[in-house]
């Protein structure tokens, strides 16, 4: 279970620096995904620092650079990979998998360049797809392609499930702002490896958003019967309330599959006080 990013404003009351953010935010969550790897590659030190706050299994979910997947379009573009890949060496086993997050206008035309893209990954290195394609969810024959192709690189789709949060009028600015900026297509709920990856995204109200979670309570449970070892991010229109609804999705699906172990006890957030 994890978030898009693991520091919030409203995580922070008693946190003394910025620097062990991360470790707070591990001992709630087990898994983070790497957005801003996307915008700008992080320095080797702060690589190393994201190693040292973290244990061996927790998960990092890294999306490449830019240059990589909206700019070169997976096309020659192993050299900008090389170079991303060598700065994430420190996290050794903590990067669960290489998400590569296509933009819009990349369809199944396109569908060459991900598999030529394969050859240019390292062995053991797992890959993770998000298609935003409109075909891919709307034309059955390009999803069975689309996934014909993951199949043989063996990497898996990504769903991005924004159904709840396109469900009905915005309720306040901030889902006016998160429909502005998320992709609207429909619910996919298929697993095509052993590491289904699952984006969840709710809405304002917090039960609005853990009643669209249900579907995905099953699944994921089904997915852990069968050996399975999924990650869920859950993403609010402010993620305010990410944190603490990805342990609260955690112990739903737990109540399922008791055998899941339970999660860590979180430090309190709430201010200290002398009294």
């Amino acid at each position: 279970m994890g978030c898009a990013m693991w520091t919030h404003p409203q995580w922070q009351q008693r946190l003394p620096a910025s620097g062990e953010r991360l470790r707070t935010y591990s001992g709630h969550c087990g898994a983070v995904e790497g957005n801003t790897t996307f915008y700008a590659t992080p320095s080797a030190s702060t690589v190393e620092s994201w190693a040292r706050q973290t244990a061996p299994d927790f998960r990092f979910v890294l999306k490449p650079p830019r240059a990589v997947t909206h700019e070169r379009r997976l096309i020659d573009a192993g050299a900008e990979l090389g170079a991303f890949l060598d700065v994430m060496a420190p996290l050794g086993p903590r990067v669960h998998a290489l998400w590569i997050q296509l933009p819009a206008s990349f369809g199944p035309t396109d569908l060459g360049a991900l598999a030529r893209f394969w050859r240019e990954l390292p062995g053991g290195l797992r890959c993770a797809v998000e298609v935003r394609h409109p075909a891919f969810f709307d034309d059955e024959r390009a999803a069975v392609q689309l996934e014909r192709v993951l199949g043989r690189i063996g990497a898996e789709w990504v769903p991005f499930d924004t159904t709840v949060l396109f469900d009905g009028p915005p309720g306040d600015p901030s889902e006016y702002e998160a429909r502005a900026k998320k992709p609207r297509v429909p619910r996919r709920m298929r697993a095509l490896t052993e590491y289904p990856i699952v984006r969840y995204h709710g809405r304002a109200d917090l039960e609005r958003t853990v009643a669209g979670w249900q579907p995905w309570v099953e699944t994921v449970a089904d997915w852990l019967r069968e050996g399975r070892s999924p990650t869920v991010f859950v993403h609010t229109p402010d993620n305010a309330a990410a944190r603490d609804l990805a342990r609260r999705f955690h112990d739903e699906v737990r109540a399922i599959v008791p055998d899941l172990p339970a999660q860590p006890t979180a430090e309190s957030d709430e201010p200290m006080t002398l009294f």
